[in-house]
């Protein structure tokens, strides 16, 4: 047992190595995106499936309450969360329309979509993001693998290309969403949150 659980760190360590080797430059840019849309008054939408709607969610409350420094709510908002909202759409409309009915009628131009697919290819996440270039709202992806069909969508892609593997993918997204986090709070709110 010990040999696998160790293999499991190593693919894990691996991924998140590959990540920001191929990545950093992106990663950045999509920093800096998010911290001008929130000076100016824009929000963050977050959106995806399964393990990735808990991502989002997770996301958006660091955002909205706090990550580890004291400051200001920031405006962030998950997509997955509104039983009510997302069971109508599907029901009335399908499943494919969750996401893309919500950015309708809440998405401005000057927001950021961050859009979670392990794929690439969940068709709910993709019919969102033609709506976001629709709405000249800035996307980012987070993906894995080869990219899948997100890869011609986004403005910005951050794709955890050393695996297909979805655990290993959804550990280098819930990193890469704690680093976003923690660099947008230093840029923000000053160094206090660069603490590791």
């Amino acid at each position: 047992m010990k040999t696998s659980i160790g293999t499991i760190f190593a693919a894990s360590i691996a991924a998140k190595q590959q990540f920001l080797s191929d990545n950093a430059a992106t990663l950045e840019q999509v920093i800096n995106t998010i911290v001008r849309t929130f000076r100016a008054g824009g929000k963050l939408l977050l959106f995806g499936n399964g393990g990735s709607a808990a991502d989002a969610q997770h996301l958006a409350a660091e955002f909205v309450n706090r990550y580890v420094i004291e400051r200001p709510p920031l405006p962030a908002l998950a997509l997955t969360t509104d039983t009510s909202t997302l069971t109508a759409i599907a029901n009335d409309y399908s499943v494919a329309e969750v996401f893309a009915k919500q950015i309708q009628a809440l998405g401005r131009r000057g927001d950021v979509a961050l859009a979670l697919s392990t794929s690439g290819n969940s068709a709910n996440v993709l019919r969102a993001l033609e709506v976001c270039r629709a709405l000249g709202i800035y996307t980012v992806g987070l993906t894995g693998g080869s990219g899948g069909k997100m890869a011609a969508l986004v403005d910005a892609l951050l794709c955890v290309s050393a695996t297909s593997s979805t655990p290993r993918i959804q550990e280098t997204h819930i990193l890469v969403g704690h680093v976003i986090c923690e660099m947008v709070d230093q840029i923000l709110f000053g160094s206090e949150s660069g603490r590791v």
